[in-house]
């Protein structure tokens, strides 16, 4: 049996460590320390290579990811720790399969004209 896979019982089927999913690393490169909990990401559509290192969490992440959604949403749906999924979410980046827009900072308001051609517009009502 291999020592990354754990048997909890048969409905449970097989435990997985995280650090198995990473081989170990805690960080890809630069671009996933990049990662906020709130970064919006897309999968955009690119073929993988064939000389890709991608595995089957990759690419179940890819499937999550076909529409825009914050990260820790797909941490979420993926079941995995967010550590991982950063390290994961980094080698998607890095292989150019995926989008991602981070949240805008809390203190960033609308421009004033916006803000004026909204009013005029409830006004117009």
């Amino acid at each position: 049996m291999n020592d990354d896979v754990e048997w909890v019982d048969e409905e449970a089927g097989p435990v997985v460590r995280p650090y198995a999913l990473t081989g170990g690393r805690t960080t890809t490169s630069t671009s996933s320390a990049a990662f906020d909990l709130l970064s919006m990401v897309v999968a955009n559509g690119s073929v993988i290579s064939a000389g890709s290192h991608l595995g089957s969490e990759h690419r179940r992440l890819l499937g999550l990811m076909r529409r825009t959604r914050p990260i820790v949403e797909v941490a979420s749906e993926a079941g995995l720790p967010i550590g991982v999924i950063k390290v994961l979410l980094g080698d998607l980046l890095d292989q150019g399969l995926i989008l991602v827009r981070s949240p805008l900072p809390a203190n960033t308001s609308p421009a004033e004209g916006l803000l004026r051609e909204v009013i005029s517009g409830l006004r117009a009502l």
